[in-house]
This record gives C-alpha cells, structure tokens and sequence, in this order.
C-alpha cells in the first residue's frame, strides 16, 4: 500500500483518526462460550471499508458447502475494518480459518515497496487517547519470510507484522490458525492490554502490483484455545 496504507491501518480515524500505514463463517466448538464473539463471512462484508489505493474485491463465496469471505487483490489495497472494544481477559484467543491462491514470490516484505500479503489480519490495541497512541498486530501470509518470524511495518513501528503462514507449501489450502493475544502483545509490544479496539482484514498488492486472492472463515475471539474447524 501507499504511504497510508502501511503505517497502522489508517482506520483508526475510523479506529480513531490514525493517518497510517501502510473472516469467516462462525465456526466455534459445539459448545460455545457466553463471551464467545463470532463474524460470519455476510458479517464482515457489512463492516467498514478503508480504501488505500482502489479496492480490494469482497464478496461472500460458498467453498465446500460452507459460505467464505473472498478478497481478491489485483494491484489494489482496501480493508474490511470492525471498531468494537473487545474484551481479551474473556476472550485471549482470535481464531480464523484462511486461504490463499498464490503468494508474491519475488517481493522484500520488509520495504515500502513490498509491503504486500495476499491474507493479512489486523488486531488493533489503543494505547493512549491520541489517535496515533496505538499498537497493531498484522498477522499475514508472507510470501518470504520466515513463519513465526516478526518485523517492524516498512512505514511505522507502531505496528508490527507476524508471519504465521508462508510461502507456497499450504497454496490452496484451508489453514486454521489461533492465536493468544495477550501473549502475542506481551512478546511484540511488552504490554499487557485488557482489551482491543478493532479488527482488520484484507488482500492487499499495491505497492509491488500484486495478483491474489484469499478466503477467510471461522473468525472468532474466545475464552478457549480449540481450533475452528475450516473444511476440506
């Protein structure tokens, strides 16, 4: 993305008024908790947008008899944006369920110019009451890097990138991934938030001119760690 798009997902105008950077069919466990916060696919189409350079094509698609959120990024870059402080001491765990067609082989994630994912989802924890008093989680699919390993966002180092897929192993794949947020921020930031402001998530390519789509399900914030079921 440009500019604005990679330093923090400039929602939080939105999220509250950051100038920044620059999931989903309810799937939880046959007994779900109270607390328990689920987004169908429909659910996120219906959230906010934020356009960074055109946009990102989001519709809801039936894949293996189940409905999905489908992004598709052709050199474009716009995110689907949830502002809602969510509670992480009843519900640590973000789950989701995604999917990729193809990664971008040749690009270096690291710089402005290659700041692109073919998934990525955003978790956003406010720190202050300034709009840029932030920090992000950008949880993606890299093409390059390492899974597991972390960088500092090209634009900002108020967010923070997370490889939890990469590469092209898993390339039409469903991947179900969960993660413990207070344990992730601990280990990223060094904080200890009680709660985040907001979700993010999108298929971006603009900066390098990016081909790809992804498929999101599952999208849950819960008080367990069982992984979502995800389909064929």
């Amino acid at each position: 993305m440009k500019i604005a798009s990679r330093q923090l997902p400039s929602f939080l105008p939105l999220f509250a008024a950051v100038a920044s950077s620059g999931l989903l069919a309810a799937l939880l466990p046959s007994v779900a908790h109270a607390a328990d916060k689920s987004f169908s696919p429909a659910q996120i189409l219906a959230w906010g947008e934020k356009t960074f350079e055109g946009q990102t094509a989001y519709r809801v698609v039936e894949r293996d008899g189940r409905p999905a959120l489908e992004a598709r990024a052709r050199g474009q870059a716009s995110a689907r944006f949830l502002e809602e402080d969510i509670s992480l001491e009843e519900t640590p765990y973000l789950k989701w369920c995604w999917q990729v067609d193809s990664i971008y082989p040749s690009v270096n994630e690291k710089t402005k110019g290659g700041d692109d994912y073919p998934a990525r989802l955003y978790v956003v924890n406010k720190t202050g009451i300034l709009p840029w008093q932030v920090e992000a989680i950008n949880y993606v699919w890299s093409s390059n890097e390492a899974q597991g390993s972390h960088w500092d966002n090209a634009f900002t180092d108020r967010a923070v990138l997370l490889a939890v897929e990469s590469g092209d192993e898993k390339v039409g794949q469903w991947v179900a991934e969960v993660r413990d947020l207070r344990a992730d921020y601990a280990s990223l930031f060094g904080s200890t938030p009680s709660e985040i402001a907001g979700l993010a998530l999108m298929a971006d390519g603009d900066n390098a001119g990016g081909d790809a789509t992804a498929l999101f399900r599952g999208l849950s914030l819960s008080s367990d760690a069982t992984p979502p079921s995800c389909g064929a």
